[in-house]
């Protein structure tokens, strides 16, 4: 495995470099050096040849070094409120763990999901799916099913490691994630392609439209087929005197904590109306559950807790769609990709995947809360060159954005797994599955939808 991943990145160091040295297909200079950067960045990362943090501190290094890009642009994912979100559920897991209310949690939804293995993973997409229409926040959504997910998993006999304690893990992550790309206001490139069709287009996304449109397919389907394929992937049997536990009575600092979370969870999901960031409302939470007179995280939890190196990578996970976008390369990189695609009215299924390909591919680049920006301005030319509406058009990002295939495009799954402590080969293995499954059964079905509701 190690050998095939030395030769994967021996491959993409050199396209990078002979990149660096050409700047082919009209990229200036420093574009050209840019793109070099990126590509070796994400070759580690999808390789797994360093840890991620380490290869995210070798992208700041070449970027600052090479003067490619300011510290402002560099470090911009330390001062994203998805980054303090991200501190924040570290510290909210900390208390949930540590004051026994996940093991609680846990032991009382096992009599409803651990009759069965399959049950207990659909059981926890379930819950992602519902708290899609609840919490604005992948983030949030991920740092509330994790400690609960994992302490139910721990009571079924599923130890660290085990297909078991992975596949909860997995739907855990999947679940935090996937379907609210199929809720407007559910996750980040959600509201960044809402505001950039509204500011760019005149173009206002309803939430019920979104929803119709997208949620059967990619909401509803997709979490079907990734419990599916967590089953597939990481099989594992609960025994059947461990399916009988039942909750135990909770403490009173167990009950203060719920109040506290329940508070946490109605700011979360009435931002709209209050207009505070929902990461702005889990650094208080954080800030509160830190105090010693409280005492939920003390100081040496706190440090065991936060894991720091998983907030390093999501910061350049985060940086990386600020660097593509602000050089320019990830607007040249579409354009060059547009040219290419032999677009034209009445080929709607081509159209309809070339689209949602392109801005899967612009993902890859820039990330996922980045293809808003680089593509969004191209809807117009798209529009003719398909014979769609820019509406239309708009709304295959959502299509090509949802389609993960590798982990460090969507920082909460990466976070998720960072909580639960389990290897991020198993989400690579996953999502690249799925990926697949997406190309190959999905987007036709989603073609199918869309033909049946008049878009195309």
């Amino acid at each position: 495995m190690r050998h095939g991943s030395l030769m994967l990145f021996g491959l993409i160091f050199a396209l990078s470099a002979g990149i660096a040295l050409t700047a082919p297909a009209g990229l200036a200079h420093d574009q050209a050096l840019t793109l070099a950067v990126v590509l070796v960045t994400l070759g580690l990362w999808g390789t797994g040849l360093v840890p991620p943090y380490l290869a995210t501190l070798i992208f700041f290094a070449a970027l600052l070094v090479g003067g490619l890009a300011g510290p402002e642009t560099v470090f911009s994912g330390f001062s994203s409120a998805a980054m303090w979100l991200v501190m924040s559920g570290f510290v909210i897991g900390a208390a949930i763990t540590g004051s026994g209310l996940g093991a609680r949690l846990g032991a009382a939804v096992a009599p409803h999901l651990s009759r069965s293995y399959a049950g207990l993973i659909a059981g926890m997409m379930g819950l992602g799916v519902v708290l899609a229409f609840l919490m604005p926040s992948s983030m949030g959504r991920a740092m509330v099913m994790v400690p609960v997910g994992l302490a139910l998993a721990e009571a079924l006999g599923f130890g660290r490691g085990s297909n078991g304690r992975i596949g909860v893990a997995l739907a855990v992550a999947l679940a935090s994630n996937l379907p609210g790309f199929a809720v407007l206001p559910a996750n980040i490139p959600n509201m960044v392609l809402a505001g950039a069709a509204d500011r760019l287009l005149d173009l206002q996304p309803s939430y019920a439209d979104y929803l119709l449109l997208h949620f059967p397919v990619l909401g509803l389907a997709k979490a079907g087929v990734a419990v599916w394929l967590i089953l597939r992937l990481f099989p594992a049997e609960v025994a059947p005197a461990q399916a009988a536990t039942a909750a135990s009575a909770g403490t009173r600092r167990q009950t203060v904590l719920m109040v506290l979370l329940l508070v946490t969870l109605v700011l979360w999901s009435t931002d709209k109306l209050h207009g505070v960031s929902p990461a702005w409302v889990g650094m208080v939470l954080a800030i509160v559950l830190l105090l010693p007179q409280i005492g939920y995280v003390s100081p040496p939890a706190f440090r065991e807790a936060v894991d720091f190196g998983t907030m390093i990578f999501v910061a350049g996970a985060l940086a990386l769609g600020s660097v593509v976008g602000s050089s320019g390369l990830g607007e040249k990189l579409a354009g060059l990709l547009l040219q290419g695609l032999p677009l034209a009215p009445g080929r709607d299924f081509f159209n309809f995947l070339a689209l949602s390909g392109l801005s899967g591919a612009t993902a890859l680049v820039t990330t996922q809360p980045g293809v808003p920006a680089v593509m969004t301005p191209l809807a117009q030319d798209l529009a003719a060159a398909t014979g769609f509406s820019p509406y239309a058009v708009v709304m295959t990002q959502v299509v090509g954005f949802s389609t993960v295939v590798f982990p460090y495009q969507a920082a909460p799954l990466i976070v998720a797994m960072g909580l639960a402590k389990e290897p991020v080969r198993a989400l690579v293995r996953t999502t690249l599955a799925l990926a697949v499954l997406t190309v190959v059964f999905l987007l036709p079905l989603d073609f199918l939808w869309w033909k049946a509701l008049g878009w195309i």
